[in-house]
């Protein structure tokens, strides 16, 4: 029996409304698990509607993909420590970037001339470029992360111009190919992507990593909108656009957090600029040195404590221990609440999953843009 194109058009509906809802829970922590549940169910059922699509012609690559999927994501998300969760996240933006790519090049070879309009050939085209892009700097962010390559930032002279030379290579190559459908022209386009994702990423240092990963989960967003014009899926469109707009929209909001430009961002000389966030033109103020004994003093003498977590706290899986200073300053009737900022740790909330783990109440656990206001009425503050 042939089923309707409207049950799977009435599907994907479905499952793209779910994953609206899912992204719209995982922005508090009190919704995050239902978000991350609504999510799960959209996906699966995404899957069940590919699967009986009557396009499909044999299950034997799907099964089998299905099947070492489920076991090497089983097997990471079991093993995975906190701390490595960015470069795992820089990992799986490769992998669709590299799928944006294949399917790309994959659609050319399978397709007769007279299939390859002007149209689709600009969707190859694009694909092919965003995926490459992605997928090298991703490997170029999970080496950084995983400290496989140094952390301090690569540049070199006048890499922003070989940056810009290379970006318009790519769309001369792009511009070639939708014309004329060479074949050659799509393999020296991904060949330059690919350079040019290692050279947008190296110039970057560790400690802008967490907007790169933001930034590398929209690209992966739009290469897999991307995938799905070439598809003519209109659940894969649907859901990379979702992606790629709210990786755009973090990323910015993280920039602003570091008083840094969205557009070095997106031209890789993020980690090259000069200065810093916290430079101020004011006057120089005495710093005291103060042991131990005094910072317990200072703290459980205060009415009002705010704690400011970092990668620090991640990497010494601190997170326990500060469960219980937060116990033992409330029992002593301090108010106590934590600031998160935006680029805090190694990843976009990853403050966030780490307080959460510790069991930390929610309601104390604030924004930047939330409690910067309660500093000037805070007695000590313990980053």
């Amino acid at each position: 029996m042939t089923l309707s194109p409207d049950i799977f058009a009435l599907g994907y509906l479905v499952t793209t409304v779910l994953f609206i809802f899912g992204l719209k829970g995982l922005s508090s922590p009190k919704t995050a698990l239902r978000g991350n549940r609504l999510a799960m169910i959209g996906m699966t059922l995404a899957v069940l509607i590919t699967l009986i699509h009557p396009d499909v012609k044999s299950y034997t690559w799907i099964a089998a993909g299905l099947a070492g999927g489920l076991l090497i994501g089983t097997f990471t998300a079991l093993k995975i420590q906190m701390t490595a969760m960015p470069q795992l996240v820089a990992a799986l933006h490769s992998f669709v970037g590299l799928s944006a790519v294949l399917v790309a090049i994959g659609t050319f070879f399978s397709h007769t001339p007279e299939q390859l309009d002007p149209v689709l050939l600009t969707e190859l085209g694009l694909g092919a470029i965003i995926g490459a892009i992605t997928f090298t700097g991703s490997l170029i962010a999970f080496g950084k992360l995983q400290e496989l390559l140094g952390s301090a930032p690569l540049v070199f002279k006048g890499q922003h111009l070989v940056n810009l030379l290379l970006g318009l290579v790519t769309l001369g190559l792009c511009a070639h190919f939708v014309v004329t459908g060479d074949w050659v022209s799509l393999l020296l386009m991904t060949g330059v992507s690919l350079v040019l994702g290692f050279l947008l990423v190296l110039p970057i240092g560790g400690a802008d990593m967490p907007v790169v990963v933001s930034m590398l989960n929209s690209y992966s967003g739009w290469a897999a909108s991307a995938t799905g014009f070439t598809l003519g899926n209109q659940l894969l469109i649907a859901t990379g656009a979702l992606v790629g707009a709210s990786g755009a929209i973090l990323s910015y909001i993280m920039c602003k957090a570091m008083n840094r430009s969205f557009i070095s961002v997106i031209l890789g000389g993020f980690g090259a600029e000069g200065g810093g966030a916290a430079a101020s033109g004011g006057p120089a103020k005495t710093v005291r040195s103060a042991s131990v004994e005094d910072a317990a003093y200072f703290l459980g003498n205060s009415s009002k404590v705010i704690i400011v977590p970092g990668y620090g706290m991640a990497v010494s899986q601190a997170q326990h221990a500060i469960k219980e200073l937060y116990q033992t300053l409330n029992e002593r009737g301090v108010e106590v609440k934590f600031a998160i900022h935006p680029v805090a740790g190694r990843m976009p909330g990853h403050m966030n999953v780490l307080l959460a783990e510790a069991d930390i109440p929610y309601d104390v656990v604030q924004e930047m843009e939330e409690i910067n206001g309660e500093f000037a009425t805070t007695d000590a503050v313990f980053v």
